[in-house]
């Protein structure tokens, strides 16, 4: 194999695969990123088994051929070629051994077949949706925080490791809960579909927009296969296994009877809960307390390291409230919203707190912590 690409275009597709390298395996090959010509095209594979990331650099193609290469040091060698207007030439010979060459910079490292290089699976592409790369992107970033952290080992909450991406008509739901608080957020779609809902491994998603860089006018088609979902995108493809099981019915807690409803300023309230964590320590389950009343909101916190009362203005309507919660777990939701005012609507206070939106394009549900228990 004989290739040729500038730098930038090499680096760039390498970060882009590089997404799915394991934390850790037993098999070394999947520590590889191969470089596959044989189709005309230059493409760079990294798969995990779990997700796999495939793209098409540009490049000039001398002499075609396949060659698996350790990532890391594939990628070290290639940020520290000389930045030059010329390309970088690389160059198999017959036992795999990779040259690489670039001005007066020669280096060679050992490459491997790929016998055992687990290709991405050939999926059936009749089941799909098309998305806004920018919408997938902001319906990962507005949900995915609240993806559980917890073991692949941990029985019976494997779905809370991923995400319900759920499909009806032209709306698409993305929810999330780790059993302190649920995510939900809705988009519109250019088109209607038919209904489909599946659970998306977190870590798949939190790659995925990490390399996802398009725009509003910048699609994503989606493939939907019995054991697999594909996001395809200009000249790259995101393969990830989907988990298996029934996700949490989040349309149970949607109730709709709320006692005290509160509208108030998104940032003055976020900057008020980020100032309490200074008096939460951590592993502490000691909570803020919400004392909510007429024309305001009275946040407290009294700790072995200190003590904080502040109030921040709101328009209530219904019953007065004191309610406690973990700040952090508000705060991750409130950091996510765009909108300057928000809505807090209240059950009572052993019930969840709903932040939410109107027309439901995002809601957020966070637990409270029982003030006589701390």
């Amino acid at each position: 194999m004989k290739i040729s690409c500038s730098k930038s275009a090499l680096l760039s597709g390498i970060q882009t695969v590089i997404r799915a390298l394991p934390a850790k395996s037993t098999m070394s090959i999947m520590e590889c990123i191969l470089i596959n010509t044989n189709g005309g095209k230059i493409t760079l594979t990294v798969n995990n088994l779990d997700l796999g990331i495939e793209t098409i650099i540009e490049g000039n193609i001398e002499s075609s051929g396949v060659v698996a290469l350790d990532a890391k040091h594939f990628s070290d060698v290639i940020r520290k070629m000389p930045d030059s207007d010329s390309d970088i030439v690389i160059e198999t010979d017959d036992n795999l051994t990779a040259f690489f060459r670039c001005e007066q910079s020669v280096q060679n490292m050992p490459g491997r077949s790929d016998d055992e290089f687990p290709y991405l699976p050939d999926l059936e592409k009749s089941d799909s949706i098309v998305i806004s790369q920018l919408s997938l992107r902001e319906l990962i970033r507005k949900t995915s925080f609240s993806i559980a952290d917890i073991s692949e080992d941990t029985p019976g909450q494997q779905t809370m490791r991923g995400e319900l991406m759920e499909i009806k008509d032209n709306n698409i739901r993305m929810c999330s809960l780790d059993g302190h608080r649920i995510s939900m957020c809705n988009m519109e779609l250019r088109e209607s579909y038919p209904y489909k809902k599946v659970i998306v491994p977190g870590k798949s998603l939190k790659e995925l927009a990490k390399i996802i860089g398009g725009g509003a006018e910048d699609d994503v088609e989606i493939f939907f296969n019995p054991n697999h979902i594909s996001f395809e995108y200009d000249n790259t493809k995101v393969v990830s296994r989907i988990i298996e099981g029934n996700f949490f019915d989040v349309n149970k807690m949607l109730v709709g009877d709320y006692e005290t409803k509160v509208k108030i300023n998104k940032k003055k309230l976020n900057e008020c809960l980020d100032r309490s964590t200074i008096y939460v320590r951590e592993g502490d389950k000691k909570p803020i307390i919400l004392d909510i009343k007429d024309d305001s909101i009275s946040i407290k916190i009294n700790s072995a390291i200190g003590s904080m009362n502040e109030n921040v203005p709101a328009s209530k309507s219904g019953k007065d409230m004191i309610i406690g919660f973990n700040p952090r777990f508000v705060i991750d939701a409130l950091n996510v919203i765009d909108d300057e005012e928000i809505e807090l609507d209240f059950v009572n206070s052993k019930a969840p707190c709903f932040i939410k939106k109107e027309d439901m394009s995002y809601v957020y549900v966070v637990l409270p912590v029982t003030i006589s228990a701390v």
